[in-house]
């Protein structure tokens, strides 16, 4: 079939991921992630979410919008999910991975509030999220328990057993406390807590993390933009220390 289809958005993501490293891997991950969606001004887009107020959570239909200019109309049959350490292959189609024939993300995130006659377009406060700044949105629907939940569904390879990679602890400095005390004064709720979340899914990529299972001792350096700040840490033995969080407003 040679058939193509054109999408326009209906919305744009404002998220607290301005930057790919950090996201997690999976929308509900890190409970304290939180972004706007702004739709498109029109009173159509303020009548289209009539209704939706009755609902816990929704199903957001996005575009991976920030895969790499070589990444962008190529994909490959077989991927390394980080599940699995990085070491295993499995089926495109049996991964989450960004990087498909056709880029669209589905995530299932908390419906926090709903802004129907913000100025410039309605708007969903959503938390639980996995979307990076600036990701253009297709759809949302409604997660209706009674279809949506699967009980007795399977999950293949993406067992408990394979869960995640969590660091053991995340400590901070006396600055890097200061910092957030301030921060969270001036309106960034819970970002001491979004930032230990963060650290806890390990964004590490698999192969560094391999590495430094291999290197007792060693203390390596990271850092991701949340919001408008810069969050720095290290890691040495399985434990992280947050050192420094810098204001780039």
């Amino acid at each position: 079939m040679d058939q193509k289809l054109e999408f326009t958005p209906v919305g744009t993501i404002r998220s607290c991921f301005r930057e790919k490293f950090g996201i997690p891997r999976q929308a509900g991950l890190v409970p304290d992630s939180r972004a706007v969606l702004k739709f498109n001004d029109g009173q159509e887009f303020r009548d289209a979410l009539r209704g939706l107020e009755g609902f816990s959570h929704v199903w957001i239909v996005t575009v991976f919008h920030g895969n790499t200019p070589s990444e962008e109309g190529s994909w490959k049959p077989l991927v390394r999910p980080p599940r699995l350490g990085g070491t295993q292959k499995v089926g495109v189609f049996a991964s989450r991975s960004p990087h498909r024939p056709n880029p669209i993300g589905l995530s299932a995130v908390k419906l926090e509030k709903i802004v129907a006659d913000a100025p410039g377009g309605a708007e969903l406060h959503l938390r639980g999220i996995d979307f990076l700044d600036g990701t253009p949105v297709l759809d949302v629907k409604p997660y209706v328990p009674y279809s949506d939940s699967i009980p007795e569904a399977s999950s293949g390879w993406a067992t408990p057993s394979a869960e995640i990679r969590r660091e053991t602890g995340v400590e901070f400095t006396a600055a890097a406390l200061q910092a957030i005390s301030d921060f969270e004064a001036q309106g960034f709720t819970r970002f001491r807590a979004l930032i230990e979340q963060v650290i806890q899914q390990d964004p590490r990529p698999s192969f560094q993390t391999r590495r430094a299972q291999t290197q007792t001792g060693a203390s390596e350096s990271y850092g991701c933009r949340l919001y408008d700040f810069d969050v720095r840490w290290k890691i040495e033995n399985d434990q992280a220390v947050v050192v420094e969080i810098e204001d780039l407003r």
